[in-house]
């Protein structure tokens, strides 16, 4: 699992086979506007994001207990990790046919709550939407 949290204040999540550099970094690009400022951990795969034209690319090192620098942290994903890994314990176990769906509900679930909307009026409101188009 490869997650990503955006300014917006919305994690986004997607299946990797690997977390490889060439695999990772495609990502980073569709999902992350150019010119934007990173915050990521030391982990090899993230090297080459400068020499991909975003400018601002910070650190920090968990291996040697850091982290955060300045107001540079990735505590909102880990934050995000940690929240997946308690809500799907509940299920003792999860299926490889449906881990996707229901890392996707927690996705949504996150950023309902990061955001401050009501889970049920945000359903609500996709599934009048989803009808209408229909």
């Amino acid at each position: 699992m490869f997650g990503l949290l955006k300014r917006e204040w919305k994690v986004y999540t997607h299946i990797v086979d690997d977390v490889k550099a060439s695999t990772l970094l495609p990502i980073i690009r569709w999902k992350v506007g150019l010119g934007s400022t990173l915050n990521t951990d030391k982990f090899r795969p993230y090297d080459g994001l400068v020499d991909l034209w975003y400018k601002k690319h910070h650190r920090v090192n968990h291996w040697e207990n850091e982290f955060a620098r300045g107001k540079q942290h990735i505590n909102w994903i880990e934050s995000f990790r940690s929240y997946c890994k308690r809500r799907l314990a509940k299920f003792n176990g999860v299926s490889k046919e449906k881990f996707t769906l229901h890392l996707k509900e927690c996705e949504f679930r996150f950023n309902c709550w990061l955001s401050k909307e009501d889970i049920y009026t945000k359903c609500k409101k996709i599934l009048k939407e989803y009808v209408k188009n229909f």
